[in-house]
């Protein structure tokens, strides 16, 4: 949660609706913050920024310098999805979604697995009380800070290295992080370490020595460790076993991709990449869909997740429950499955339909 300083409850967000159908996601997510300063009193000042993969084939621009300026004046960030098919895998990824958490220094990246009630998880007899459990990744170091190279490229010799960046300072700080979450959080107060201590004998070694250091600060917080690939078969046999999980960027990476099927898929999960004391930006993390652009058929709900998530961020709880209540509703009474074109809705209509519940 952010502590702003603010003259009433007036927030400048930031709009990046992208490439896709995040156009459309961002549209219906916006339409249930527009309920929610209705009801609340809350003012938003929404401005929106041409980034994405659209622009850079209009006319080749990235994240110009001026413009990651003006995002860092935002309260908050409100993407829809960064991918274009007719851009060079990597471009996208590494110029403008890694550039902003570089440049934001947007450390947290904060995934929650929740399964809303009426939404059938593919695991079997698994419901809502089973599957809610928050997962911590480190989103500016490890496997993705960009350190390695080519040696002998192109040749039968060739060498490809790819370094995992650790630092004490980026780890201690996402731990920390995570052991104040938790004991926030207040469910279990168990904070869970995803790492791999028998085979990545420094990566995962620096991770669990700073984890097991912060912890006699945290005595009300319970400890426990998974080597990831034990952690992922957990995650599938018994997600109830879980309350807080932090994670290395990599190893986060993937096991969130597996809490987005158990909670029923990427049309309801979204996503937080924080700087506690600075910025955020907050998604839906299914990517831009091109195939369904322009049909009214993409599920709008895990966009919609992502603005419940940073009015928590901004400390509007009250608004922030009164959208999960909407989302929970809406999933429960409502939809005929969260699939796209299989909802038995428009992406616009389940937008009116949340915000709706929200006003009522």
């Amino acid at each position: 949660m952010k502590k702003l300083e603010k003259k009433g409850r007036t927030y400048r967000i930031g709009i990046i609706p992208g490439d896709g159908t995040g156009l459309e996601v961002v549209t219906e997510g916006l339409k249930v913050l527009q309920a929610v300063a209705k009801r609340f009193g809350i003012t938003f000042r929404f401005r929106t920024f041409d980034i994405g993969g659209e622009t850079y084939i209009r006319n080749g621009t990235l994240l110009p310098g001026d413009v990651l300026d003006q995002l860092r004046e935002m309260d908050a960030l409100f993407l829809g999805a960064i991918g274009h098919p007719d851009v060079q895998p990597g471009i996208l990824e590494r110029e403008i979604l890694l550039r902003l958490r570089f440049e934001l220094d947007l450390y947290i990246n904060l995934r929650p697995i929740t399964l809303l009630p009426g939404v059938l998880s593919p695991l079997k007899d698994k419901g809502p009380e089973d599957i809610d459990f928050v997962v911590i990744r480190e989103n500016s170091e490890g496997m993705y800070a960009g350190g390695g190279g080519f040696f002998k490229k192109g040749t039968p010799d060739e060498v490809a290295l790819q370094e995992s960046v650790n630092t004490r300072k980026g780890v201690e700080r996402c731990v920390r992080y995570a052991y104040e979450y938790c004991r926030r959080r207040n469910r279990k107060k168990q904070l869970t370490l995803c790492a791999k201590t028998n085979v990545l004998l420094y990566e995962s070694n620096l991770w669990y020595r700073v984890f097991e250091e912060l912890h006699p600060s945290y005595p009300d917080v319970e400890i426990d460790y998974q080597h990831v690939d034990a952690l992922c078969m957990w995650m599938i046999k018994n997600p109830e076993k879980f309350d807080v999980i932090v994670t290395s960027n990599l190893f986060g990476d993937i096991i969130t991709d597996i809490g987005a099927i158990i909670q029923g898929g990427m049309g309801i999960a979204a996503g937080g990449n924080i700087n506690p004391e600075g910025n955020a930006m907050f998604e839906p993390i299914g990517g831009s869909a091109p195939k369904y652009t322009g049909l009214g058929k993409i599920n709008p709900l895990a966009a919609i997740g992502a603005a419940q998530m940073m009015l928590e961020y901004l400390g509007e709880e009250k608004s922030a429950q009164a959208v999960m209540t909407a989302m929970k509703k809406v999933a429960k009474e409502d939809l005929e499955s969260l699939d796209a074109g299989r909802m038995g809705h428009s992406t616009s209509e389940v937008g009116d339909l949340v915000a709706d519940a929200v006003t009522a």
